[in-house]
């Protein structure tokens, strides 16, 4: 079943680490929100990873690793660690260094993978570079991003028309056309040029 959705090479590491505790893994439709996700669930707090189907397999490899640094650090720590602390930081980084060393990703994938790996941040939409180079490999691509538009242009995002404004550090402000209200709204935002 994974060899559909992750780079070819990479399967047998990733179900090893799937299949080493009782833990459920689970391919879903795609959410709006996030990529992944780990939780418990049920009565008797089974473990369980759920991945969207949609992402490219560079994009869903690193988020299953992401997803099982979560479930390897509460077992490593316990439960009452911070979800993206230092514990599950080290984790990650330790679970990404086998699959950089088996060379099965493209050179921009993987310089931008060990760039993030320096400052670990929450998701890879949390870094831009590593969103920019994992997007770039999207079946389809929605748009450009937000902080590609000039100043001044008007865009479609989520089915409202924004006018964008100025950049501020990671966030670009803009202002809803039809209310006339300002937002902040990520640089790297898909949006439609208009």
């Amino acid at each position: 079943m994974l060899r559909k959705y992750l780079p070819a090479g990479v399967e047998e590491l990733i179900w090893s680490w799937i299949t080493r505790f009782p833990l459920d893994y689970k391919i879903v439709p795609p959410r709006k929100t996030k990529l992944g996700d780990f939780r418990f669930v049920g009565k008797n707090n089974r473990p369980m990873i759920t991945i969207n189907g949609d992402l490219n397999k560079y994009s869903f490899l690193i988020t299953t690793v992401h997803e099982l640094a979560h479930f390897y650090a509460f077992e490593e720590y316990g439960k009452r660690i911070s979800a993206h602390g230092k514990e599950w930081q080290a984790v990650y980084k330790r679970m990404m260094k086998p699959v950089l060393d088996l060379n099965l990703l493209p050179k921009d994938v993987e310089t931008a993978l060990v760039n993030s790996l320096v400052n670990v941040k929450a998701s890879s939409c949390s870094d831009p570079n590593l969103f920019r180079v994992l997007k770039n490999y999207d079946r389809h691509q929605v748009g450009r991003f937000l902080d590609e538009i000039p100043n001044g242009k008007q865009f479609r995002f989520q089915d409202r028309v924004f006018k964008k404004i100025s950049k501020r550090r990671t966030r670009i402000e803009c202002l809803e056309v039809a209310t006339n209200k300002k937002y902040l709204i990520s640089g790297i935002a898909e949006v439609e040029e208009i």
